[in-house]
């Protein structure tokens, strides 16, 4: 993949997985952003309450420098984000080592962004392909519809052979791992493969 330009983005939440789903998807829509963006959530520990950031990554500097313009701008004697999202939203944004918002909340966004510069960590949402990702697939046809590079198997080292078959839910999370783009697969029924993470996890398992 070519070089991409993270926004890093906290609001503090605390919620399920799916709810912090749910914000990503809604914050893209309102920025406007492409089908070529890669959006991620990231959980953040350090200080403060555990909760999850999020991050976009578009391919380009100026569309980057667009999108931290449109997060942090007044509107009305409101943030940016408080008037894309309705108003009482505190939040952070962070791009290279420019930071914006209140410190812990700037902090988580900076978090979210290294972790996403560096691919090293962060659960994708939104990336190239991924409404394609529904039904049954083969792995072959999921590498090469999606931005996804590689599908791992729980208990199996050799990985997924490109023939085995996909159980896809039409929920495809998969996470950055040492620079690639890697879905996590089980077993499951019938010799095929599901991904490890399920479409609704309850709040308990959401915060893994």
């Amino acid at each position: 993949m070519s070089e991409w330009y993270v926004v890093g983005v906290d609001t503090g939440h605390t919620g399920a997985l799916r709810e912090a789903d749910h914000l990503l998807r809604a914050l893209a829509v309102e920025l406007g952003l492409k089908d070529d963006v890669l959006g991620c959530t990231h959980h953040v520990r350090d200080g403060g309450r555990p909760h999850t950031a999020l991050s976009f990554a578009v391919p380009s500097e100026r569309a980057a420098r667009a999108l931290r313009r449109r997060l942090t701008a007044p509107g009305s004697g409101r943030s940016g984000a408080d008037t894309l999202l309705g108003g009482g939203i505190l939040l952070g944004v962070a791009l290279g080592g420019e930071r914006h918002g209140p410190d812990e909340l700037a902090a988580g966004a900076a978090h979210a962004a290294a972790e996403h510069t560096a691919r090293t960590g962060g659960r994708a949402v939104l990336y190239p392909g991924a409404v394609a990702l529904t039904g049954v697939l083969t792995v072959a046809r999921l590498l090469e519809l999606s931005a996804v590079e590689r599908v791992a198997v729980l208990g199996a080292p050799e990985g997924a052979a490109p023939e085995r078959r996909l159980v896809t839910r039409d929920h495809v999370r998969p996470e950055w791992r040492e620079g690639h783009l890697v879905l996590t697969a089980m077993p499951a029924a019938g010799g095929t493969l599901a991904p490890f993470e399920v479409p609704d996890p309850t709040p308990c398992c959401a915060d893994h």
